[in-house]
């Protein structure tokens, strides 16, 4: 075993941990406060190439490994989970397919601009009937003289209604039993766009409920071959969690981070409350943990990139990640005691962003499913 990182690795996490720090912080309350996406930090993050890093260089990606990816994406949740959450869903789920499941002429279509961050991608699955219970969907695809007519509605899709989205690639059936991918372009008539809804945390996140009336695309935007469709996002989701799961481990790190520094600053009793060992206990579990937790996204990562089976470990990762930063995020807001409780201090808005960790990807009742299912029960 080697817990070396690579020059490359430990430059990217030095590199984000910088614009993270810089550029995302002084932003990221006021972009909470008023439920606005980042516009112009996306943009920044596609000049330093952070809106494609495994994908391939040749079509406008980074070229990098998952565990660069997982580290790119555990330090911008440690300033602010919408910000990561928009790469990730970008990366993982929205250009990841059309990367693993597309012709040579979708791949020249598509990629070119999501992998460079120019324009955004998204990934419809979820329906308001069809949640945990993916292949449940309802939206169908009907082929008629060329083209895919599709009628149906998704639901809490992110990246789809941005002002630079491209793209959504959906679940529909096209047949009896059949599902099929297909690539549904911004603008497409008969496709319609929510105005964005209001979550309880990821207030910067663009989230949106789709639906389709007879809106046509052509028949070439079929992903992969038809019937396909359940498989590839089945495959889809695995990659997804480390993604999740390495935003759970970031989220931990900066609820610890704001915990460390206000317990080593805060006075009770005429001392800092870090020298009670009550908060002293309570930050060593959370180091604790937070190691254990990255030692389980990297290791997911790490079978990724060899090429050998990791749905076990990436689900086991974002289980543990889930429950992980719970725990400590509620740690962090008890040591702020009620302070923590306003929106003045920044463990509020991790302990908002938080829950959806549990919930994202994969309910934690959905990864125990799948847990079980690998372990042949």
């Amino acid at each position: 075993m080697n817990y070396e990182q690579t020059e490359e690795q430990e430059l990217l996490r030095r590199t984000v941990r910088e614009f993270a720090e810089s550029r995302v912080a002084p932003a990221a309350a006021e972009l909470d406060r008023e439920e606005r996406f980042p516009y112009e930090l996306v943009a920044e993050l596609a000049e330093l190439g952070l809106m494609g890093i495994p994908i391939a260089e040749e079509y406008g990606g980074a070229g990098a490994d998952t565990v660069s990816y997982a580290i790119a994406i555990e330090e911008l949740t440690r300033v602010d989970s919408s910000i990561a959450i928009t790469v990730a869903a970008h990366t993982s789920l929205g250009t990841m397919p059309i990367y693993l499941f597309g012709s040579d002429e979708q791949k020249r279509r598509w990629l070119p601009e999501l992998a460079s961050g120019h324009r955004l991608a998204a990934f419809g699955l979820t329906e308001p009937n069809a949640g945990s219970d993916a292949a449940a969907t309802r939206t169908r695809a009907e082929l008629r003289n060329g083209e895919w007519i599709v009628n149906g509605s998704k639901i809490f899709i992110t990246n789809a209604g941005t002002e630079i989205s491209a793209c959504v690639t959906i679940t529909a059936l096209t047949g009896e039993g059949e599902i099929s991918n297909i690539i549904v372009p911004n603008g497409a008539k008969g496709y319609e766009i929510s105005a964005p809804m209001h979550k309880l945390g990821w207030h910067a996140s663009d989230t949106r409920e789709l639906a389709f009336e007879d809106c046509a695309v052509p028949e070439a935007n079929l992903l992969g071959p038809r019937g396909e469709g359940f498989r590839q996002f089945m495959q889809i989701l695995d990659g997804g969690r480390i993604s999740v799961a390495a935003m759970g481990v970031g989220l931990a790190q900066g609820a610890y981070d704001l915990a460390y520094a206000y317990a080593r600053e805060r006075e009770q009793f005429g001392r800092p409350i870090a020298k009670f060992q009550a908060v002293q206990f309570a930050l060593a579990d959370m180091a604790t943990e937070i190691e254990a937790g990255r030692q389980l996204v990297y290791r997911a990562a790490w079978l990724k990139d060899q090429g050998r089976d990791f749905g076990l470990a990436a689900a086991q990762a974002k289980l543990y990640t889930g429950l992980l930063s719970n725990r400590v995020v509620n740690a962090a807001l008890q040591i702020h005691g009620g302070y923590g409780f306003t929106e003045e201090y920044a463990i509020s808005r991790l302990y908002r962003d938080q829950k959806i960790l549990e919930i994202g990807e994969g309910t934690n009742e959905v990864q125990r499913m799948v847990i079980a299912k690998q372990l042949g029960l």
